[in-house]
């Protein structure tokens, strides 16, 4: 059967190729760091579960220390000249967008059909992770096909990853580590010290306060934490499970869902986001990083202000 470890595999051997390049490229004064962080990236993907808490503590630090003190450096890869750039976009035109809605194709195909695959009497995919298991594959199908369709070689794709990458730098591993923060948080009952909070200096009897305090605190501890998904059970356990449901009788389905649309507003105001307002940054190579943010704010606070008033008005049963 085959598991979700597949698709570690797949990133763990990625960025051990990104790290072997790196590591080798004699433009980069800083080759050496940028080799160690990628290749303990690679690492963490492909043994991560064999180095134990401790093991993984100790790398996660050795990252830090390799991103936060400027250890990296950016390589000398580059993009393929202008003027082959130019000529393959008159050749293949806009014949390969539709391939870029392939992966999540495949992935959508796999989860429905997928289980009545078998091998042995066993699935053949891992039906709990069968999502993201079938993405994997098929972002490999379609590497494959396209390096074939459009004739490149086949180092080409790694170089261009490679590119994108260090473009990018350390931020690459935010999500990781905001979704490891998140866990963190619950294992510690931070929830019960937020409902400790509100019960101290918010009155329990008017229910308006508790979803100005929910919405408001979903965005604040995404905009602290960079990741909605780990401030939707700190906020929710803390305040709208206990209060807004329990206390006032809301529906859990309701508020939860809008809670979430509240943290993603923080998503757009925090540079801890990386992979929505870093990212697009360092692709676009736009002088100002911030640009993005600052777009953002104005459509994050109105979104906010709305999520709040619909929670109140549809969250609650009559």
């Amino acid at each position: 059967m085959i598991g979700i470890t597949l698709a570690y595999d797949l990133a763990g051997l990625m960025f051990a190729a990104i790290a072997w390049r790196s590591a080798r490229d004699a433009g980069n004064p800083k080759r050496l760091g940028a080799g160690l962080f990628w290749a303990l990236l690679a690492l963490s993907f492909l043994a991560g579960d064999h180095l134990g808490d401790l093991g993984n503590g100790v790398l996660v630090l050795a990252l830090s220390v390799l991103g936060g003190f400027g250890l990296m450096g950016r390589g000398t890869e580059a993009e393929a000249p202008k003027a082959e750039r130019e000529a393959q976009a008159r050749r293949w035109g806009y014949w390969l967008f539709p391939v870029l809605f392939l992966p999540p194709v495949i992935a959508l195909a796999g989860t429905i059909w997928g289980p009545a695959l078998t091998w042995n009497g066993q699935p053949l995919v891992d039906p709990k992770q069968g999502t993201l298991i079938w993405l994997a594959l098929g972002i490999v199908a379609v590497l494959a096909a396209t390096t074939l369709y459009t004739r490149q070689r086949p180092g080409t794709p790694l170089r261009d990853a490679r590119r994108l990458v260090e473009l990018v730098g350390w931020a690459a591993i935010l999500p990781q580590v905001l979704a490891a923060l998140g866990g963190i948080f619950a294992l510690a009952k931070v929830g019960d010290a937020v409902a400790a909070l509100v019960g101290q200096y918010l009155t329990l009897d008017h229910r308006f306060p508790l979803v100005c305090a929910y919405t408001g605190g979903m965005a604040l501890l995404t905009i602290l934490m960079g990741n909605a998904f780990a401030a939707f059970p700190v906020m929710t356990s803390g305040i709208a499970l206990p209060l807004l449901v329990g206390r006032f009788g809301g529906d859990p389905a309701v508020i939860s869902a809008i809670g979430m649309l509240s943290g993603f507003c923080g998503t757009l105001m925090t540079p801890m986001a990386a992979n929505f307002n870093i990212v697009p940054a360092a692709l676009l190579e736009l002088p100002d990083r911030n640009a993005v943010i600052r777009a953002q704010v104005p459509t994050a606070l109105l979104v906010l202000a709305a999520n709040t008033l619909l929670i109140q008005i549809l969250g609650f049963p009559k």
